[in-house]
């Protein structure tokens, strides 16, 4: 029998509990006068999204959010991740809509009343349509409309926000959106990816100076890690696991602490960057009050013919989810320890992500298992050394999975897509148990 969910009380004094969500994943766009993202031109685009599914109506958390927050609330949770979808509040990545403010005024008040913590998201990926016309993340102007975004958003609800992050995964916005065209915009291009790969963190460091003005504190970033393991010990494949891990789980954890691209990523990329993006360098690197870690599971890479980064994935003997991604909860504390050694010390570390996509409906013990895991992988870290001082479970519904739709559930609460009924699953309620006050 799987090890059940460790209690609150094995972990350290303060230590907070959550679930995160994300805007166009949960909110719905037809409403509140949200403006059209770059979404769903890629959801509308035949062969892009299972059965061409958007985030239209999505969870409906716009109208049903004090539903949501009471779910959260009873299972005795501190924390809630969220994020504004810059197509709301300003639907043409320029001009601001009051009643998307409001919204995010009423749901972080409505989060304060119900003794949640707010964790803001700034940008969950959903770039406005009007700036993706303009070149989106191609385009380094997006980086300035980011930290006006960002501006605005702050001085609405930013008085009432526990911690604040740029961005969500970096690595999806750039690498894959830009050059596996997995996400939107869809795009093939490594020349595409190399800009993209830059501006989004020019982005992240000019709206870190934009709040850090404001008198904003709690500013961090939410980078996502995967574990790059090579297929053998020829030398061919170490080195193909390496240019993966330097692509993935160092690119952006180094411009922001060391100022710095690893080599084994710029060999590839360094042609398709942005002249002169060397000067920006210290803008990015501006420090961070905490950090965001989104950990799922880990690839093989071995090497491949064909052009840079020659390599390809090898599937793994592990269990998996419904996503087919190994369930592999080692590489969390493999990351909490590497990162806390490597690049950040002693900083505050947030696990803002982590969670499992599984077709059962109601009944779903091996959810409960991977929590369990993964929750015990990281008071393995914090033994070592890595100050985590928090865990959000990704999601709290099942919602909008981005490309594939609606079909892969990580949710501790299923949702009815047709009716939008609630009903938490045993993951939940194992979930709500463990977390209960002694």
């Amino acid at each position: 029998m799987a090890d059940p969910i460790p209690p609150r009380a094995t972990f350290p004094p303060g230590f907070l509990f959550g679930a995160a969500t994300a805007a166009y994943q949960v909110e719905g766009t037809r409403f509140g006068g949200c403006g059209p993202s770059h979404w769903d031109t890629f959801a509308a685009t035949p062969g892009n999204v299972v059965r061409a599914e958007d985030g239209a109506t999505a969870c409906d958390h716009y109208h049903r959010w004090p539903e949501d927050l009471d779910l959260a609330a009873r299972a005795h949770m501190d924390a809630w991740r969220f994020s504004t979808n810059w197509s709301r509040v300003m639907p043409d990545g320029m001009t601001v809509n009051p009643e998307g403010l409001d919204f995010y005024d009423r749901l972080v008040d409505g989060m304060l009343v119900r003794g949640l913590k707010p964790f803001l998201t700034l940008y969950h990926w959903d770039l406005p349509a009007a700036l993706a016309d303009l070149g989106g993340w191609r385009n380094r102007d997006t980086c300035a409309r980011f930290a006006d975004f960002a501006e605005i958003v702050t001085r609405r609800i930013g008085d009432r926000i526990a911690a604040t992050a740029t961005i969500n995964e970096p690595w999806c916005v750039a690498w894959l959106s830009h050059f596996l065209g997995a996400h939107a915009p869809g795009l093939r291009d490594i020349r595409a990816a190399g800009r993209a790969m830059h501006h989004i963190l020019l982005a992240h460091g000019m709206a870190m100076e934009r709040l850090r003005g404001l008198g904003q504190r709690d500013l961090g970033i939410v980078l996502n890690f995967d574990r790059a393991v090579p297929a053998s010990d020829a030398p061919a494949d170490l080195a193909a696991a390496a240019r993966q891990d330097a692509i993935f789980n160092r690119w952006f954890i180094e411009a922001i602490t060391k100022g710095a691209y690893p080599t084994e990523a710029l060999e590839g990329l360094a042609p398709h960057l942005p002249q002169g993006w060397q000067n920006d360098m210290a803008v990015i690197r501006q420090p961070l009050d905490w950090l965001g870690v989104n950990y799922y599971t880990r690839h093989i890479h071995a090497a491949a013919p064909g052009p840079w980064p020659a390599t390809r994935e090898v599937e793994g003997p592990l269990p998996k989810t419904q996503m087919g991604w190994e369930i592999h909860p080692e590489g969390l504390e493999h990351f909490l320890t590497r990162l806390a050694r490597d690049h950040v010390g002693n900083l505050p570390v947030y696990v803002t992500e982590n969670g499992m996509a599984l077709a059962e409906p109601l009944d779903d013990s091996t959810r409960t298992a991977f929590v369990a895991a993964h929750l015990h992988a990281t008071q393995r870290a914090i033994a070592a050394g890595a100050n985590v001082q928090g865990f959000f479970y990704w999601s709290m519904l099942d919602n909008y999975e981005w490309a594939e739709g609606y079909e892969k559930r990580f949710g501790l609460v299923h949702v009815d897509f047709e009716t939008l009924a609630r009903t938490p699953k045993a993951s939940y309620h194992a979930l709500a148990q463990a977390l209960a006050h002694n």
